[in-house]
């Protein structure tokens, strides 16, 4: 019994993932994917009987000497055929596409040992853009695009709103925990995409954009701003590192104690430069 090469047994995935969405990272990554995959064979398998057809009607009806072609001025049959073939066609595309578009769009719940790392919805609002878990929960986090990085500031802000910690360029999530993004710009139009986790969004000055993720186990997961905004655009890479809940916990802590550090240097600073008087105020500060 012949068996196929392993090389062309991975010819066939290997060539139409050049072709499809990367996926793997998120659920609703996932779901594009299979959308788009969906799609594209049934693309396919319309451009094989099409150009089928084609090929045979050149070979079969080629000119030969002395022979007279029919002149046919229409088939009634065939032109409603093709033509309600081609309805029934996409109007199962358009239904499939507005049955899937549910799990692009709406976030899934965190896992159940992951609740304590969500909020508990007293920030959080839902609206016909911004999208929210069935139970409202979720870990929020402003995405802002700046020339040239990306910003991610999480939540734990203090209460007079300054204090909050940030990262740049890598966003550190916890896994099995839905995360939702609010993504603004500080100055020009910017787009994030992290194409494993998702679609494009765009980042707009003045506009609040939306959209989730959920990873399942560590890993890193890179992308990049999609819309060319200035000279540094090459350079504004993002990376989501996915790390245990306990990790991610740790990291936080961290952050918020660097931060802490960072401002009580701060409050210091400006109390010596409120003493001074006269010059001294300015040259020594």
């Amino acid at each position: 019994m012949n068996r196929i090469p392993p090389a062309l047994g991975h010819l066939l995935p290997t060539t139409l993932a050049f072709f499809t969405p990367q996926s793997g990272g998120s659920p609703n990554a996932n779901s594009i994917d299979s959308l788009y995959k969906i799609t594209l064979y049934v693309a396919l398998v319309i451009f094989v009987l099409v150009e089928g057809a084609l090929a045979y009607a050149l070979y079969r009806f080629r000119a030969r000497k002395g022979a007279v072609a029919a002149q046919i001025r229409g088939n009634t049959r065939l032109e409603v055929g093709w033509t309600t073939g081609a309805a029934v066609i996409l109007l199962g595309l358009a239904v499939l596409t507005f049955a899937k578009l549910s799990s692009i769009q709406d976030p899934v719940n965190s896992s159940a040992e992951n609740e304590h790392l969500v909020s508990d919805g007293a920030r959080l609002y839902a609206s016909a853009e911004r999208k929210l878990p069935p139970s409202g929960k979720s870990l929020n986090i402003t995405v802002v695009g700046r020339q040239f990085v990306w910003q991610f500031v999480y939540p734990g802000n203090e209460p007079d709103g300054l204090g909050a910690p940030y990262s740049y360029e890598e966003m550190v999530v916890p896994t099995k925990t839905t995360v939702t993004l609010d993504i603004v710009s500080a100055d020009v139009v910017h787009s994030w995409w992290v194409p494993q986790l998702g679609g494009k969004f765009q980042a707009v000055p003045g506009y609040h954009n939306y959209t989730w993720f959920k990873i399942e186990k560590p890993g890193i997961f890179r992308g990049q701003c999609a819309l060319i905004c200035g000279r540094g655009h090459a350079r504004m890479i993002a990376t989501v590192k996915a790390v245990p809940p306990a990790q991610f916990e740790a990291w936080l802590a961290y952050q918020k104690t660097l931060i802490a550090e960072a401002n009580a240097a701060a409050q210091v600073a400006r109390a010596k430069l409120g003493s001074q008087i006269g010059a001294g105020q300015v040259e020594n500060p």
